[in-house]
């Protein structure tokens, strides 16, 4: 089975690609996925490869800047998208990927980690991702912060009717209650450098890929979806601030943990 089947129906049931380029949370993470993809690719025309890249939002947006890109996905309607759009998809497993050895120059997975929840399966991925990568090419991941659905209920207002799917996300990194996100794990900081470590790659860091001024985002989508917030929270623009915030706040490790998502990256020795 490529993806479980609550997971599928999550993903039948929205589009991933608006995910990223409507709600402001979305487009911070967009905004700051860009940064940091910027500050450990090598130039153009490299060859990428976009493990569990969706529609392709991530690979369009590469390939207009001169990469080389092949995707992979297991949900056929993102292949789908991603073909339309010019890309080189191909439907597949991130535990079992199609590729030779030492196949791309660099290696996105954006979405793979988070969706194992078993940690032998989040290993094999990231030996996989691993063994596609050219050596001193880079493998990026990005991974949920345990403490996101606290403070995420908590802004919302809603800690009191989810405190037993928080407090067992907080224990033990999943919850099979968990009806925001189908099978998801949430990590720590030392839990991702943990599994990072150990495949070939060396000088892993996390980044805080929303950093704090995310929560700026979380609060203005829980609570002004569907209204126009007051002008104190439009000007100067919510997007702006929070991505000014989360790359000033990219410059001191202390203030990793305060992030919802984390961007980690090594290099393939």
């Amino acid at each position: 089975m490529l993806i479980e089947s609550a997971l599928e129906a999550q993903y039948l049931g929205q589009d991933e690609g608006l995910r990223l380029t409507s709600p402001l949370k979305g487009r911070l993470e967009l905004a700051r996925m860009q940064d940091l993809m910027g500050r450990y690719l090598p130039e153009p025309p490299a060859l990428v490869g976009d493990i569990g890249g969706g529609p392709g939002t991530h690979a369009n947006w590469l390939q207009e800047r001169g990469y080389s890109v092949e995707l992979l996905d297991p949900m056929p309607q993102h292949i789908e998208t991603a073909r339309a759009a010019g890309i080189d998809a191909t439907i597949g497993d991130a535990r079992k990927l199609p590729w030779e050895d030492e196949y791309f120059d660099a290696v996105l997975m954006a979405g793979p980690l988070y969706h194992l929840t078993r940690v032998e399966d989040r290993l094999t991925a990231l030996q996989e991702a691993t063994r596609v990568t050219r050596p001193g090419g880079f493998v990026a991941v990005v991974a949920i912060n345990r403490t996101a659905n606290l403070l995420g209920a908590m802004l919302a207002n809603e800690l009191q009717q989810r405190m037993p799917v928080v407090q067992e996300i907080l224990d033990t990194g999943f919850s099979p209650a968990n009806d925001r996100m189908a099978e998801t794990t949430y990590h720590t900081v030392s839990q991702l450098r943990q599994e990072m470590t150990g495949h070939g790659l060396r000088s892993i860091t996390v980044h805080g890929l929303t950093g704090p001024g995310g929560w700026l985002t979380v609060a203005l989508d829980a609570h002004f979806r569907n209204q126009q917030p007051p002008a104190t929270l439009t000007d100067p623009d919510p997007l702006h601030t929070a991505l000014t915030c989360s790359r000033i706040a990219d410059r001191f490790p202390e203030l990793l943990p305060a992030s919802s998502q984390f961007f980690a990256v090594g290099q393939r020795a």
